[in-house]
């Protein structure tokens, strides 16, 4: 096995079995400045209401967030959500999963996934455990909480391993748009369902948007024999076509590529820039604009217990999406 390969299946096996904690510990600092936060799986929302930037990320089995007016210093380190006692019908949870923050018609939503210990009852040999793994969606009037269920279990099918749930809307249609975890169907998929206009369930079957192995920069588990899927997040560029991000493993380890929709809807067809747009083992990224404009990512690097979240300004040629500068 090459070195470069070796890399790959540790950061691949590292990845499944880190826990998404929030790395601040018990006690986050009241501030911090981004480039001493040791955190993952980050999203930012410009809220135009507060004039804050909220960013949240994975706390052991809570949600945190911390506010900012320059993207550089942050503060106010608030829990939004905790997983309340017997949740999930009691089932033995983990933690949580990339959370994502989202204003949509009026009020505030949290997507994120829940990792348990629940055995699927059907196992393969000589495979990750299967578990119960899902995404789901939470509502509150506030981007600091408190946040609420609709439902106790995934609003996306219980019998699926899905994680990285983002929104989208199309037509004036909301969709739930998240990753088919390679550990039950080996080669990871980015899917889509309809979401009922509250956002408090789905609507119809699962679609298709493609496979891990669709990436021309994504590599093979050579140990595991898989491709995976994480972090999609949708804009529509400066050119009117609608782009993903969406994260997988390269040669460099952990990779950020992007794709874009010929049809310009979500039904694609999908076609994949061939050169990733992050490739030094970070990933799970998603874009937003500043208040005035710019176009961003944030995203984690190094896929490690030293992670940490990395803001870039990004440049959208039309047909491409690349890199600007770092904050």
């Amino acid at each position: 096995m090459s070195k470069n390969s070796t890399l790959i299946v540790i950061g691949i096996l590292f990845f499944i079995y880190q826990p998404a904690t929030g790395q601040f510990g018990p006690n986050p600092p009241e501030k911090v400045k981004l480039h001493d936060m040791h955190w993952r799986d980050n999203c930012i929302l410009a809220d135009k209401a507060s004039g804050y930037y909220y960013m949240v990320g994975p706390g052991g089995k809570s949600v945190l967030s911390y506010r900012s007016k320059d993207l550089i210093n942050w503060e106010n380190p608030t829990k939004i959500f905790t997983i309340p006692e017997g949740f999930w019908d009691g089932k033995p949870i983990n933690s949580i999963w990339a959370p994502e923050l989202h204003f949509y018609k009026g009020k505030y939503y949290l997507f994120l996934t829940i990792d348990t210990r629940d055995m699927f009852d059907e196992q393969w040999p000589n495979w990750r455990p299967r578990v119960t793994r899902g995404s789901q969606v939470l509502v509150s009037d506030s981007p600091t909480g408190p946040f609420k269920a609709f439902q106790d279990h995934s609003t996306l099918p219980v019998d699926m391993m899905t994680l990285d749930a983002t929104l989208w809307e199309e037509d004036g249609v909301p969709y739930i748009v998240y990753a088919h975890e390679w550990v039950q169907i080996s080669n990871g998929t980015i899917e889509y369902m309809q979401l009922k206009d509250d956002l408090s369930a789905t609507v119809g079957k699962p679609q298709l948007l493609f496979r891990g192995s669709d990436g021309p920069w994504v590599t093979i588990s050579e140990t595991e024999g898989c491709f995976v899927t994480d972090g999609p997040y949708f804009k529509i560029n400066n050119t009117g076509k609608l782009m993903m991000v969406w994260t997988s493993f390269g040669k460099g380890g952990y990779t950020m590529g992007v794709a874009f929709s010929e049809s310009g809807k979500l039904a694609g067809p999908w076609i994949q820039q061939e050169e990733p747009v992050y490739d030094k083992d970070g990933g799970h990224g998603m874009l937003f604009e500043t208040f005035d404009g710019k176009l961003m990512c944030v995203l984690h690097s190094p896929n490690n217990r030293d992670s940490r979240p990395h803001i870039f300004e990004m440049e959208d040629t039309g047909e491409k999406l690349l890199i600007k500068r770092e904050l």
